[in-house]
Order: structure tokens, then C-alpha cells, then sequence
């Protein structure tokens, strides 16, 4: 099983890759986790085995 890179939204690395692939060099998944924290919707502390 692979390591989230993102607990609170669930994201591996290889996810983050592919996104990056499809998305001609950027990353559409950065910029959703970077919203949704922005938005007050991070759980670190809860998702996160190492906290926040």
C-alpha cells in the first residue's frame, strides 16, 4: 500500500505524478490541497500519524 502525501485529503505521490503528467507540468492537486486548507477544511492533527 502507498503513503499518503496528503492525509486529509488522501493524495499519494503517484497520484500527484500522474496529475502532473496530465496536466502538462502542474499540479491540479497542489492547488485543490492548497483551497481546501485555505478553506479551514485541513485535518492534520486528526488525519496525520506525524500531526500537523
Amino acid at each position: 500500500m502507498e503513503k499518503f502525501v496528503c492525509y486529509c485529503f488522501e493524495y499519494t505521490a503517484a497520484d500527484i505524478e500522474k496529475d502532473v503528467l496530465e496536466n502538462r507540468g502542474r499540479s491540479t492537486i497542489i492547488e485543490r490541497i492548497m483551497a481546501e486548507t485555505k478553506a479551514g477544511n485541513c485535518q492534520c492533527q486528526i488525519k496525520n500519524p506525524k500531526g500537523s
